[in-house]
């Protein structure tokens, strides 16, 4: 499966515990064609949530707008195609 970055700027701030809940929910509606891994969040000076990057596995970018789709308070930038590199693979 190929990997996509998933950007997320939201409207208005929020807690990480109000992420959770939009993260269940995400994570509630995955398939086998478009998979969650793991998300990194841009916090404000207060600590809360303005922005979320979204690492996927899926078929094809279609795949995760249709998770998103049944995600509707979840704002969505862009689906990109991305590749993964380290310190360590350099």
């Amino acid at each position: 499966m190929a990997k996509f970055l998933a950007i997320h700027t939201l409207p208005v701030p929020i807690t990480p515990e109000e992420a959770m809940a939009v993260g269940n929910a995400v994570k509630s509606n995955v398939t086998v064609d478009a998979y969650w891994v793991s998300s990194w969040a841009q916090l404000n000076g207060e600590g809360k949530i303005v922005r979320i990057y979204c690492e996927w596995n899926a078929k094809s970018a279609e795949a995760i707008r249709e998770v998103f789709s049944k995600t509707p308070d979840l704002p969505v930038d862009g689906i990109y195609p991305m590749a993964t590199v380290d310190s360590e693979t350099l």
